[in-house]
Formats: structure tokens, sequence, C-alpha cells
């Protein structure tokens, strides 16, 4: 359980500059985080990208208020990993979760950062 606080925990300075921000998930961001527990690193980014493609199946679903739900959630669970393209986009789909572009958005961020995953994890 304590693994999971301190996977959660945002830093003191949360989404600061760093190498590794370009990228779909900001390594640097995810190390700090685990404080460099590489096999928490990658249980945090498996039990991420299963919860990031259970909101993608909520979001091309639900109407408005479901969307607006399961973007906040997904916003969240992104910003704690470093998935900070996935958290803008949640962050821009929660605040008008009509919008079908935005979902398409935030579907595409999603696929590209489990592609970055399953990179990792092999």
């Amino acid at each position: 359980m304590a693994a999971q606080n301190i996977a959660f925990d945002a830093p003191d300075n949360f989404r600061a500059d760093s190498p590794s921000s370009s990228r779909p998930i900001d390594l640097v961001h995810l190390a700090r985080q685990t404080m460099g527990d590489k096999a928490l690193e990658v249980e945090v980014l498996q039990i991420f990208s299963r919860q990031a493609r259970a909101c993608l199946a909520e979001l091309t679903k639900g109407d408005a208020g479901v969307v607006g739900a399961v973007a906040h959630r997904l916003k969240g669970a992104a910003s704690a990993v470093g998935a900070h393209e996935v958290a803008d986009a949640a962050s821009r789909l929660e605040a008008n979760p009509g919008d079908a572009a935005l979902i398409a958005g935030t579907a595409s961020a999603i696929v590209t950062a489990e592609n970055f995953i399953l990179k990792l994890c092999r």
C-alpha cells in the first residue's frame, strides 16, 4: 500500500522541465514518483495502461456527464505517472466533454502512451 502512495503523490516540482518530458511518459517524473525502483515503475505503468484502456472504452460509450467524470479520473492517473500529453488531453476533454474531436485526441494520446509503455516493458 505504501508503494502506491509513493507512486501517486505529486512531488514539489510537479511537471518541471525535464529532458524526458517530451516523451509520452516522463521517465524522470516517474522515477521520482517511484524513488528509482524500476520494478515499481513497470508495475505502475502497467496499472496505468490498464486504467487508461478502461477509460478509453468508457469515453466512447458515455454521455457528457460520464465523459467528464472519466476524463477527470484519467487526468489524475496520467499526471501521477508522467503521461503529460494524456493528462493535458483529458483536462481539455473534462472542460468540454461533448466535443468529439477532444475525445479522439484523448484516445490518440492514450494509444501513444500505451505503445510507449509496451516498448518499455518488453
